[in-house]
């Protein structure tokens, strides 16, 4: 294993995310603020518990999940987009690293990005309701599993992209939809049993279930099955990146 090539990989892609702290921060908090003014206030007016929990509480693990999955995917592929545009790949194909270590050291960045905006989202749900982790080692579990996975899937979405539309199409097309339809602010259970199950064929919502029984004990689905969700996902991922570096689709050429 070239570890200074990972390490060189790893610190130029947190330079570029240091360089834009204020935006890369700023933004995810007051969005986070504003989920909280929006459905926690207004809704939560309307709606006091969800399950033995205050709704204010509810959204939390929902919100964190939503900024977590949307940040690694966006920091990961245009990580690896950036030189395949400018045409720097090349450079980095031809060098003594193996696409293992290329792939450590650009979803190792991505992954750390989308974990410190996790905290700070959470440090920022503080400020507006009282959090007590039940589970704070699954808590961190889930947490960094769905950062490494999600930045495997943003890896893939750079590779397989031709132009920086194409990078936003799947985040925005298929991933914030299914996290809002995914249970991030509400219970399936409160949905007509006919939904239930539609709902069940949504991936998401075994991630989010798993991450909120890590913070109120209380889940949708079994936690057993949000961990071979996640645990599936992540290997799904592995595979197709590796199929993507032996092939050498759409970087070689």
């Amino acid at each position: 294993m070239n570890f200074p090539a990972i390490k060189a990989i790893y610190v130029y892609e947190m330079k570029r995310f240091f360089r834009t702290l204020m935006e890369s921060l700023l933004s995810p908090v007051i969005s986070t603020t504003l989920y909280f003014v929006v459905f926690g206030a207004a809704i939560g007016s309307r709606i006091s518990e969800v399950e033995g929990v205050s709704y204010g509480a509810f959204i939390v693990p929902g919100l964190i999940m939503l900024s977590v999955m949307t940040q690694a995917i966006s920091n990961a592929s245009f990580g690896i987009y950036f030189p395949k545009f400018i045409g720097t790949i090349f450079e980095l194909l031809s060098a003594p690293v193996n696409f293992l270590e290329i792939v450590v050291g650009y979803v190792g960045a991505a992954a750390s990005k989308a974990l410190l905006i996790g905290v700070i989202i959470l440090l920022t749900a503080r400020l507006f309701v009282d959090i007590e982790v039940a589970h704070p080692v699954a808590m961190l579990a889930f947490l960094l599993l769905t950062c490494i996975s999600f930045s495997l899937f943003g890896f893939i979405i750079g590779i397989w992209s031709e132009n920086f539309q194409q990078l936003q199409l799947i985040p925005l097309l298929v991933i914030t939809p299914l996290v809002f339809l995914g249970g991030a602010f509400y219970s399936i259970s409160m949905l007509p049993p006919a939904w239930q199950t539609v709902t069940l064929f949504n991936p998401i919502v075994y991630l989010i279930s798993g991450f909120r029984w890590a913070f109120f004990g209380v889940a949708d689905v079994p936690v057993i099955a949000s961990l071979a969700a996640i645990a599936g996902f992540t290997a799904i991922c592995l595979g197709i990146v590796w199929a993507i570096f032996k092939t050498g689709y759409r970087i070689k050429s």
